[in-house]
């Protein structure tokens, strides 16, 4: 009896009347005595020992989010380290995997050449639609083969490698080994798949759209020949810087199929594919000879080509993204 006594007096409400006459009850006071006592003992053992325990659950799970493509900056960055590795391989490395990049592009021209070139009348009826399907079956497949393998394509090198020769990552005459040997790799490559296809009697009868082909690229002035050739890589070195920003299959597929599909639709001239079309078409039976498609095509496009790919990607994306045209921090 006497301790609900005293627990009743301890948890007596004081009361304080103001100039009104108004009670107001002191809460604060209440609360406390209330929590720490009651007639049947402490209150907190009590209601720790209804409400179970919550204990945090451990989880090994982790998000990683990764961006599909690469911001300009970043995409630079890697193409500098591409043009590096490119600048700093062996020779024979080099000749290797030009001679493998020269036959992916004589698949990726072949396959353009075999399905687009005899869509007759397609082309009969609509010009356009025929220069579209050329475009879209071929020659992507065989810059997406290149790109993957990670071979030697001359053409895409002379916009990663100067991009690295800005950089100060290759030297002047690394440069140079990397642009004449991969070009060396890329011809061999190219009229071996020429060869290989004309033996394996892939064209016949009406299936000789590489005659035409080789008669009307030998047939460009040497200015039209070069110009072709600088609009052409342009396309084709932003394919690669395409490629390069996508981090996956499907990316890289979508920025390569574009740009390649755009410059066979239009017309313009690639060194190395025409170094498997033009002997293609002579085995067949163009009227040209070795002579000519040097001088009449080769010669200015390759040309035209390097303007391409090192001014116009190489240099500029440098002068955006790295250190052409910058004063060095000292």
């Amino acid at each position: 009896m006497s301790v609900a006594m005293s627990t009743i007096a301890a948890i007596r409400t004081p009361v304080r009347v103001n100039a009104t006459c108004r009670a107001r009850v002191n809460i604060a006071r209440v609360r406390p005595a209330i929590s720490k006592a009651s007639v049947f003992g402490t209150t907190r053992a009590l209601l720790s020992a209804q409400r179970p325990a919550l204990h945090p659950r451990a989880t090994s799970l982790e998000v990683k989010a990764e961006s599909l493509i690469e911001a300009p900056g970043a995409t630079y960055t890697k193409f500098v380290a591409a043009g590096t590795a490119k600048g700093k391989a062996d020779v024979v490395t080099i000749l290797v995997k030009g001679i493998v990049a020269g036959i992916q592009i004589g698949f990726g021209i072949f396959l353009a050449t075999f399905v687009g070139g005899h869509c007759f009348e397609i082309a009969k009826l609509n010009p356009g639609m025929a220069k579209i399907i050329t475009g879209a079956f071929g020659l992507p497949f065989g810059l997406l083969m290149v790109v993957l393998s990670g071979s030697d394509l001359f053409t895409g090198n002379t916009a990663v490698v100067t991009a690295a020769l800005h950089e100060k990552k290759v030297t002047p005459m690394e440069l140079v080994k990397s642009w004449s040997v991969s070009y060396l790799g890329n011809f061999i490559g190219s009229v071996a798949m020429a060869y290989a296809v004309f033996y394996a009697g892939c064209y016949s009868g009406p299936l000789m759209s590489p005659v035409g082909l080789t008669v009307a690229k030998t047939s460009l002035t040497f200015t039209q020949a070069f110009i072709r050739g600088i609009l052409c890589n342009y396309l084709v070195c932003t394919a690669i810087w395409q490629a390069t920003a996508a981090n996956d299959l499907a990316g890289k597929m979508v920025g390569i199929w574009f740009p390649i599909a755009a410059f066979i639709a239009l017309g313009l001239e690639h060194s190395v594919a025409n170094m498997w079309a033009l002997p293609m078409g002579m085995l067949l039976g163009a009227p040209v000879t070795w002579a000519q498609i040097w001088t009449a095509n080769l010669i200015p496009v390759t040309l035209g080509n390097i303007v391409g790919g090192a001014v116009f990607i190489g240099t500029m994306y440098s002068f955006f993204y790295g250190s052409f045209g910058k004063k060095a921090v000292e």
